[in-house]
């Protein structure tokens, strides 16, 4: 039973149909097609339902898919286990952010890529949570707060945010000078999350309203310097803008407690050696030493 058929059936069944599995593994629809043909032919069992909104699971597929799922992973570890030290082979699928992703990400994957030759190295841009498991990613790198979920995570640098308005927006509405202040100012938000501040060694909770919401922090950015509110924005979009002078800090005597640099993975035993690579990199990269443009600027 060849493993590349695994590979291809698994992908399938997650990814719900022949287009976007083919996709994840950069092949022809074709070649996927007839991989799966091949490993229905082999098990005398039909694995998969065709429709015409993609493909769905039968009884014997969804039993199969587990054992499938397995083989391949230990089928990967297997190869890792006998490679030489530091030659890493196949493909990483990554799961960035949008906002800070083809800025401070993008040159990280690169040399992953650049050190390792024998290394796919898939990224994929968003500001939305993906499903890692049901979309196919080996890991997401994500910034800011997490919240609980059964996943992995690696805290691989700080953080660093404060709240941002314009000078005219200032001028026009005033600064607010501590939490409880802000509910009577435009805030510049993603959803209805709650907004966090230091007050000396106290955590202090506010859920803020505005008119203006976006899913992507240079979108929440813009906003800000067109003078329609305050908003939470991390320092390293950020800085550039309060040295012009097109933003103005908001609010500094309580700042957000820092949030962090993470890279997230689907929970297992052990993380894949790609993963782990990835890892140290951006440790080496983002951690306090090396990372000022995401921490906290000395000079404010």
């Amino acid at each position: 039973m060849d493993i590349e058929d695994l590979r291809t059936f698994v992908e399938v069944a997650d990814a719900g149909g022949v287009s976007p599995a083919a996709r994840r593994l950069g092949v022809a629809k074709s070649i996927v097609s007839r991989r799966l043909a091949r490993l229905e032919a082999e098990l005398g069992v039909q694995l998969l339902a065709r429709t015409t909104r993609g493909a769905a699971l039968t009884d014997a597929g969804a039993t199969f898919r587990e054992h499938a799922a397995r083989a391949c992973a230990e089928m990967d570890t297997a190869r890792e286990a006998i490679l030489p030290d530091g030659d890493l082979r196949g493909r990483l699928r990554i799961a960035a952010p949008l906002t800070f992703g083809p800025t401070h990400f993008a040159p990280v994957f690169a040399e992953l890529a650049r050190r390792h030759p024998q290394l796919h190295v898939h990224a994929a841009y968003s500001d939305r949570f993906v499903d890692m498991v049901a979309e196919g990613f080996d890991c997401a790198v994500r910034v800011g707060y997490l919240q609980d979920s059964n996943l992995v995570a690696r805290c691989v640098g700080p953080l660093y945010g404060r709240l941002v308005a314009s000078p005219r927006y200032v001028e026009v509405h005033g600064s607010p000078d501590a939490p409880a202040e802000l509910t009577a100012h435009e805030a510049l938000m993603q959803g209805t999350e709650p907004w966090q501040f230091l007050d000396g060694g106290r955590v202090v909770t506010v859920h803020p309203r505005g008119r203006f919401k976006a899913d992507n922090g240079t979108a929440l950015l813009a906003a800000a310097l067109s003078g329609l509110g305050i908003a939470w924005l991390p320092d390293g979009i950020t800085q550039p803008h309060l040295d012009s002078g097109a933003l103005v800090a908001v609010m500094p005597r309580f700042p957000p407690p820092p949030a962090g640099i993470y890279v997230i993975r689907p929970p297992g035993q052990h993380p894949s050696l790609k993963v782990r690579a990835l890892t140290e990199l951006l440790l080496e990269c983002f951690d306090v030493a090396h990372a000022p443009q995401l921490t906290r600027s000395n000079s404010r």
